[in-house]
């Protein structure tokens, strides 16, 4: 798996009950042509994410294909590498 693109924007908590802060990313991915999850028309992995002083994670994840929900999920080392991504680019939500 491969990221090719992304897009993050903070989502807000009008309540102020939720401790931490969100944030919504939509990666494009690049997937083999050989995988089930193959689309000539792309796939993206949306994800709620979540950081709060020194802890940061997934909070949960959708592909989509075609705007349509899929329901696959990653593996261990996917999950990895789309966790550290995703913290690593945090800061682009905030400018």
């Amino acid at each position: 798996m491969k990221i090719t693109g992304y897009s993050v924007e903070q989502l807000n908590d009008p309540t102020g009950i939720l401790m931490g802060e969100r944030f919504e990313f939509f990666l494009d991915i690049e997937v083999d042509e050989e995988d089930e999850l193959f689309s000539e028309n792309g796939v993206q992995l949306r994800v709620l994410f979540y950081k709060h002083e020194d802890d940061s994670r997934m909070l949960n994840y959708h592909f989509l294909v075609s705007e349509k929900i899929q329901e696959f999920a990653l593996d261990e080392e996917e999950e990895k590498i789309v966790t550290k991504f995703c913290d690593e680019h945090l800061k682009d939500a905030e400018e």
